[in-house]
């Protein structure tokens, strides 16, 4: 098969705009870094996304599934298949003390939004830079907090587009993984169940939050976040800040002088700059603390040949 014929058979069910052919990844990267995607499709509904899933299954075409780019590294050679981006599933529902969410609404928007609420439970998330299904599927947490903490529930397809809804317990959330990066489910939507709380607490609480992520987080360049998970009993950053690494990397990829624990593209880095400069890190961190550094970030696509 074609990637004019996956076109033409998306389209019977999809936008013809959102249903583009040789899309350059790097427009939807946080890295802003990435080749070109075969297909990059932008569904509306869940029954639209669950039609895609299921013609990638049943036709045999590879699938990745891109949230909002920012805990990802495309590599310069691009994606073949289909791109699936649930950028338009991004609308947020609060009824009572409970919020149900979109896969593909900022997790940071869905923060902000029951925080207006009085709602307490999620303000930890008030500085992730990732969508709903990202943070489903790596149980995103920060300052202290994680998802796993007010999870209620979340509807996910399977590989061959089923749809189930799954309990928290069923989730098997744990530190930067969940049963859905485990069996390679795609996020619909989750549903959090928070707190009412004191307006005044929950402000000052993001506000915190918010200047300790401004002030340490080199938030003024392109990167994919957090690179490394954090290792038992160590912190990442730590030890590649105390292996000198900060301000070296490979052309246009550099580790941040603000915060060791993030590579930034500096200066318009290729995916190959930013991977050789993790894969440096990495030998150097494990020559000087004998220490593997693991991954947080996904590296996909194909090198540029």
């Amino acid at each position: 098969m074609s990637i004019q014929k996956w076109f033409q058979d998306l389209i019977t069910q999809l936008d013809p705009q959102n249903v583009k052919i040789d899309e350059a990844l790097h427009l939807h990267t946080m890295t802003r870094m990435g080749g070109i995607a075969d297909l990059f499709v932008t569904p509306e509904t869940e029954e639209q996304v669950a039609f895609v899933v299921q013609y990638a299954y049943e036709n045999k075409i590879p699938l990745l599934l891109l949230g909002n780019g920012s805990n990802m590294v495309v590599r310069d050679g691009g994606v073949r298949g289909i791109v699936l981006c649930l950028e338009k599933l991004n609308k947020i529902k609060i009824v009572g003390n409970r919020v149900i969410a979109e896969s593909g609404s900022d997790i940071i928007d869905v923060s902000r939004a029951v925080a207006k609420e009085t709602l307490s439970g999620l303000e930890f998330a008030c500085g992730i830079p990732g969508s709903v299904g990202g943070a489903m599927a790596m149980n995103a947490g920060a300052y202290g907090g994680e998802v796993q903490d007010v999870i209620l529930q979340c509807t996910v397809l399977t590989q061959s587009g089923e749809k189930l809804i799954l309990s928290k317990e069923e989730l098997e959330l744990g530190y930067r993984k969940s049963i859905i990066t485990k069996k390679g489910y795609y996020v619909l939507s989750a549903e959090f169940e928070l707190q009412k709380g004191k307006q005044e607490e929950i402000d000052a609480k993001v506000a915190d939050l918010t200047f300790q992520r401004e002030s340490k987080q080199p938030l003024e360049y392109p990167s994919a976040g957090s690179v490394f998970k954090r290792p038992p009993g160590y912190f990442a950053g730590k030890l590649i800040q105390d292996s000198g690494l900060q301000g070296k990397g490979f052309g246009g990829a550099e580790v941040s002088t603000k915060h060791a624990g993030f590579i930034i593209n500096k200066n318009n880095a290729t995916a190959t700059d930013y991977i050789s400069t993790i894969e440096m890190v990495k030998k150097t961190v494990k020559e000087n603390f004998d220490i593997d550094l693991e991954l947080e970030v996904k590296i996909v696509g194909e090198n540029k040949e």
